[in-house]
Parts: C-alpha cells; sequence; structure tokens
C-alpha cells in the first residue's frame, strides 16, 4: 500500500467514524466544510490545468450539494428549505459551467455562498 493510499484510507475512516458520532447539525457542518475543500482542490486543478483533479474534485463538490438539497425539509422547513432548495440548484448550475469552462470565478462565487452558508448554520449552533 503506497503512502498515499494509506492516508486517504485514514481520512476516510476518521470521516466515517466523525460522522457517525456526529449530530444532524454536526453533519450538515462537515457537509459544508466538505464542499468547501472540494472546491478549493477544484480552484486549485483549474489553475494547474489538472482536468482530472478537477473533475474528481468537482463531481465530490456536486454529490456534496445534492445530499445536502436533498436532505432539505420541505414540509417542516417552509420558505426557508424552499429558498436553500433554489440556492443549491443555482450552485450546481454554476458549478457545471465552471466545469465545462474552467472558470474559476464561478467556483470562487459558489465558495462564496457555500462559506456564508456554512457561518449562518455554525452561529445557529451558538444559539441553541
Amino acid at each position: 500500500m503506497s503512502y498515499a493510499t494509506a492516508v486517504r484510507s485514514y481520512q476516510e475512516a476518521s470521516a466515517s467514524a466523525a460522522a457517525g458520532e456526529a449530530s444532524a447539525h454536526q453533519l450538515v457542518a462537515m457537509l459544508y466544510a466538505g464542499a468547501q475543500a472540494r472546491l478549493a482542490t477544484a480552484r486549485g486543478a483549474i489553475a494547474r490545468g489538472d482536468v482530472s483533479g478537477k473533475l474528481k474534485a468537482m463531481s465530490a463538490a456536486l454529490a456534496i450539494i445534492e445530499h445536502l438539497q436533498v436532505s432539505l425539509d420541505h414540509y417542516g422547513g417552509g420558505e426557508i428549505a424552499a429558498r436553500l432548495q433554489a440556492l443549491y440548484e443555482y450552485m450546481q448550475r454554476r458549478l457545471l459551467h465552471a466545469n465545462v469552462a474552467n472558470d474559476a470565478a464561478a467556483v470562487d462565487e459558489v465558495l462564496g455562498l457555500l462559506r456564508s452558508l456554512s457561518e449562518g448554520w455554525n452561529g445557529i449552533a451558538r444559539q441553541v
């Protein structure tokens, strides 16, 4: 087993263990952090011209955003859930554009949106 493979396996096991012990609120925070990390990786890959790295990171970020989207409680969440649904759809469209056009600015835009959501979400935890 290569060093990189061993490190990746350790990271995946650590993340899985953390997710198993996390509250629903912490899981959403982890998803926001994960999406931001994948987009930062995609941003770097675009700058380096690393098509394979960009595709892998962008696919992972899109999967996380999709998971956030399908996890919305439209019945209990009302207008907030509807607005988040629309925002997640917008993020997905921007990232699909960024992927096709190598548009780092679109990645940065979505990163900014995710940071804002993450800060708000983490702020809720301090109030509860």
